[in-house]
């Protein structure tokens, strides 16, 4: 039998941009100083450990709508195209590990 994922709650009513995408992050995953991460690079940093929960575990994004209008800044992709940030932070936290659901 296999053990269930811990589950956290992201409220994304007030992510306005990016500062206030992490520090309702922070609150969500209960990290220490509300800190997980200030950048994409960072938001990776944590997710390797020592500054919260780690991998594996799922973040409900609830009303992750209002995110997404707002994070629209362009960043190159992987693939060579560009994403916005809203989605390039959900690349990293897949990639690390974390199922995301959006909601």
């Amino acid at each position: 039998m296999s053990e269930r994922q811990p589950e956290y709650h992201l409220d994304g009513r007030a992510v306005t941009d990016e500062p206030s995408f992490y520090a309702a992050l922070g609150r969500a995953v209960r990290a220490p100083d509300g800190y997980y991460g200030s950048n994409l690079d960072a938001l990776a940093d944590c997710l390797r450990g020592g500054f919260g929960p780690e991998p594996p575990f799922t973040l409900v994004w609830q009303d992750s709508a209002p995110a997404r209008r707002h994070l629209t800044r362009r960043l190159p992709a992987p693939d060579g195209r560009e994403q916005s940030y809203f989605d390039a932070i959900v690349d990293v936290l897949r990639d690390g590990g974390v199922t995301v659901l959006l909601r």
